[in-house]
């Protein structure tokens, strides 16, 4: 298994590689303002260097802290009615060192599956003791089980993943095994038979209900919606080859642009459930939902916490759902219960929920007060205060290309085929996708029959036949305009902001084109074929030549040559 390595040699790349910032974590800052400051100084070890060598406990005695108290749900430890158990937690934890997040942004991407393997997280649960050790190994083997053998494992724990772009939008509705997972702790396994939610806060009669209530439908109507979860992370790739930022290895995994998907999902409104239990005291703004798994953040442990308006619920687009594409939900999806929050990012649809809170102001739950935050380009990690940063609710309009592949060669005739998803937030459509195969200047729309069917809340995928004559690299691009005429910024430096969130900027994917329109292009093609020779990669050079000399020659007397020849008089040789 891969293993995040968080001790390094104190030991530079080759100067040349720091130079090009191929290794840029190895680089030290250079203060202008120091008083020994010279412009010409020599490369010198970076400031991180001695933290990156120092060695990290892997073996922790149990503090007695975390424990099981259900029977029914393992990996579930109930941190939020106990205040002083969470101090406890805080006082061991903020006493022990641990590893630092990997360097996967100034430095190569692993290539391995998984990506990153997630040593901090597993070694936080390793900490803490009572049933939580076990959780990583648990839970990967949930992994194993319920999700397609080829899926991108981008972090194993806690699980981050998504499916290669091939599998995206094979289907217009995401097979279970295929749709991207982002958890933020381990996967609890809970019976449904033992399974309950606690209704309280700012309700006028607080309640328990199991999942035989909510399936009750002389109690509540059930509700079967399709709908599109997409992660703030997806296309983060982009922000990262264009500049780094936030580095966390679970808050900011690597994701490319698989990290949405489609699915039907069936339960009930929340709203109706509130209802049932007396409706909300009238100061309620904000509906709090807390899910079974234990989230770690600065050293504090908690269940995994956010709020969503109480707007948001009282126009049935919150729901609390047991089925996924007509079978019970997942256990790596939320079993038996989780919440859908319909065109709000995916980290508002908690998993394993088992709480429902009415408060007067959104939760202070770090993942809502501290983090999915958007943040203005020139708040850096030095100055970031969370009261300046956007929560990120709605989803903004966004497109993607799954193919071509970037980088990749096409051999075509006059149109390379494509195909990709778009999608927009906050119950808007996609009403048009265009395409763009000279990097943005000029449009093709996909036409209307290429595009999977319309629905409030889920994505329209799209295929379509793009003209291109040009032979080369070219730049093909994707938009999305939904029906609302919101559409994307053109360029992914308009989208970056530190925290790596919603690259919401036009789909870029660079193609070399081979145009067999073109007759000289055919032939040659052929004579490829012939001789047995390999095409790619495009960048080795051709081993055979293009013409023979007898042709050159016979070109050159045919043409002029290749410098001007001027008129040449008698005099010019006196």
């Amino acid at each position: 298994m891969h293993t995040d390595t968080f001790t390094r040699e104190a030991k530079h790349s080759p100067e040349w590689m720091l130079e090009q910032g191929w290794n840029a974590y190895e680089l030290m800052v250079v203060d202008q303002t120091a008083p020994n400051y010279t412009p010409d100084g020599e490369i010198a070890p970076a400031e991180h260097q001695p933290e990156s060598t120092k060695e990290y406990a892997t073996e922790f005695e149990d503090p007695k802290i975390a424990e099981e108290e259900r029977e029914g749900w393992h990996g579930y430890v109930e941190w939020e009615y106990y205040p002083e158990k969470k101090a406890k937690a805080f006082e061991y934890m903020s006493s022990k060192s641990f590893p630092p997040p990997p360097e996967f942004q100034l430095g190569p991407i692993p290539g391995t599956n998984p990506v990153l393997e997630g040593v901090r997280w597993k070694l936080w649960h390793k900490a803490m003791g009572g049933p939580l050790p076990a959780v990583p190994d648990e839970s990967w083997d949930i992994v194993l089980e319920e999700k397609h053998p080829d899926m991108l494992h981008l972090l194993q724990f806690p699980y981050n993943g998504e499916p290669p772009k091939r599998l995206v939008t094979a289907k217009e509705i995401t097979p279970n095994n295929l749709h991207f997972i982002r958890n933020h702790g381990g996967i609890p396994t809970i019976e449904e038979d033992k399974w309950d939610l606690n209704v309280d806060g700012l309700v006028r009669e607080p309640k328990k209900l199991t999942l035989a209530d909510l399936k009750n439908e002389s109690l509540f109507p059930r509700i079967t919606k399709a709908c599109t979860i997409q992660c703030s992370g997806t296309r983060r790739v982009e922000q990262i080859a264009l500049y780094a930022g936030e580095g966390d290895e679970m808050i900011n995994a690597p994701w490319a642009e698989g990290a949405i998907g489609t699915a039907v999902y069936t339960g009930v409104s929340l709203k109706h459930v509130i209802k049932h239990c007396g409706g909300l005291i009238n100061k309620t703004g904000h509906i709090e939902l807390f899910g079974a798994d234990t989230y770690f953040k600065q050293n504090e442990v908690m269940n995994y916490a956010v709020s969503v308006p109480w707007s948001k619920v009282k126009a049935n687009e919150v729901l609390l759902c047991w089925e996924m594409n007509g079978k019970p939900l997942p256990k790596i999806h939320g079993a038996p219960v989780r919440a859908l929050v319909m065109g709000y990012i995916g980290a508002r649809s908690v998993k394993w929920l088992y709480r429902v809170s009415a408060l007067d102001r959104p939760t202070h739950a770090p993942v809502q007060s501290k983090e999915y935050l958007y943040f203005n380009q020139q708040v850096g990690k030095h100055n970031q205060r969370p009261v300046e940063g956007i929560q990120i609710q709605e989803m903004p309009v966004s497109s993607a290309i799954m193919s071509p592949l970037n980088k990749q060669v096409i051999i075509h005739e006059g149109a390379i085929d494509c195909r990709g998803w778009g999608y927009s937030g906050g119950g808007r459509w996609p009403e048009r996708i265009e395409l763009s195969a000279d990097g943005g200047f000029s449009w093709y729309a996909v036409p209307v029959e290429n595009l999977s069917s319309k629905h409030r809340f889920a994505w329209r995928t799209w295929h379509y036949s793009l003209p291109c004559e040009v032979e080369g690299w070219i730049e093909i691009v994707v938009r999305c305009w939904d029906n609302s005429l919101n559409t994307q910024p053109l360029e992914v430096r308009s989208a970056w902001n530190w925290g790596l969130h919603v690259t919401s900027s036009c789909h870029r994917v660079k193609v070399y084109s081979v145009n067999k329109k073109r007759e000289a292009t055919r032939t040659r093609l052929q004579e490829f074929e012939k001789r047995g020779e390999l095409f790619t990669p495009i960048t080795k050079p051709t081993e055979f030549p293009t013409m023979s000399w007898e042709d050159y020659d016979a070109w050159w007397k045919k043409n002029e040559p290749r410098d001007v020849q001027e008129d040449v008089y008698d005099s010019d040789f006196e």
